[in-house]
């Protein structure tokens, strides 16, 4: 295929697919990652568990003992596939993959603590082995993506399409507090925001992280991203911004 008829089956990558794709990376639970070739010459691909960082970042949690902890350490180069296939044809659901360049986390940084504490509220069940000395965490950090929102919509994003925007790291030392006070005195908001404002069925649905543009939900395996209605200037723009989003789901009520 010449590079005119590449760029033909390639739609502007506009507001509406950044947000599809920024979308499918925070909801996504696991990704399969492909890795560089071993000593076999072959390159490898494997199913790993994923959560962000507060600039959207996917980070992945990984041991020594599988072969693509020691793939990325010798070439850090990588590719991820996030896209759950759903009902009927797989190839008719959105998919994203992202070209990215694997960076260890080093323990006992801010980032490590942070991180971690991200990851695991994606990924609870993941407390019991992350702290063993074998496993570590990985920013994936993205060069570029391609999005295929379904048939006839495919897109090439960068990475400045899919960084989050805003304060990032004033909103960062906030997120943990405001996560704890969320749900414990506000389940009534986070029902909401996931019924009315995700359009998701009535359930247990839980505050996970938030950022710079919106916040993740979780209910068991089911994820919800809602989006502020703008990204945050400031970091203490956030209460403001969150009863005004509360308010305007429960006047979707009436």
């Amino acid at each position: 295929m010449g590079e005119a008829e590449k760029k033909s089956v390639l739609r502007e990558t506009d507001g509406e697919a950044i947000r599809l794709a920024k979308t499918l990376i925070a909801t996504a639970r696991h990704a399969a990652l492909a890795v560089h070739p071993s000593d076999d010459g072959f390159p490898g691909v494997s199913r790993v568990q994923l959560s962000t960082d507060f600039d959207g970042t996917p980070v992945i949690l990984i041991s020594a003992l599988s072969p693509h902890m020691a793939a990325l350490d010798r070439a850090p180069q990588c590719a991820l596939l996030i896209g759950e296939p759903g009902k009927g044809d797989p190839l008719a659901h959105p998919r994203i993959t992202l070209r990215t360049v694997g960076a260890r986390v080093a323990r006992g940084s801010g980032d490590h603590a942070r991180i971690r504490r991200r990851h695991l509220a994606r990924h609870p069940k993941a407390a019991a082995y992350a702290d063993f000395g074998d496993f570590a965490f990985f920013r994936l950090n993205v060069h570029s993506a391609s999005l295929n929102g379904g048939f006839g919509k495919a897109y090439e994003l960068t990475a400045a399409d899919l960084a989050l925007a805003g304060d990032i790291e004033g909103t960062a030392a906030l997120e943990q507090g405001a996560v704890v006070h969320m749900n414990a005195d506000h389940a009534e908001a986070i029902a909401l925001y996931a019924q009315k404002l995700a359009r998701k069925r009535p359930g247990g649905w839980q505050l996970l992280t938030i950022d710079s543009e919106g916040m993740d939900l979780g209910d068991g395996d089911e994820r919800a991203r809602i989006f502020y209605p703008e990204p945050l200037q400031r970091a203490g723009d956030l209460r403001k911004v969150l009863k005004q989003m509360a308010d305007a789901a429960r006047a979707m009520e009436d």
